[in-house]
């Protein structure tokens, strides 16, 4: 399937070295990335579940905007 992301120009980059270091697609990468994330298991080898914001709990904090990458990754940096 095809689709459209937004990346980070840095994260791109880290993903074409790799892609080209292991002699594979950006697109592979990408997936064995995400496949890694999504699969992380916690302290009993279970599957950590994906929680999502419901009934105005959580959501975008007043200013994030997430169309703009860059600003989005300093106020990340800032909160830990």
């Amino acid at each position: 399937m095809k689709i459209t992301i937004r990346l980070d120009d840095d994260l791109l980059q880290q993903a074409k070295e790799r892609a080209a270091r292991t002699g594979r697609t950006v697109s592979s990468v990408i997936e064995d990335a995400l496949r890694e994330f999504l699969l992380q298991r916690n302290k009993w080898g279970q599957a950590k579940p994906i929680r999502l914001a419901r009934g105005g709990v959580g959501g975008l904090q007043p200013g994030v905007d997430l169309d703009r990458t860059a600003e989005l990754l300093d106020l990340m940096e800032g909160w830990g």
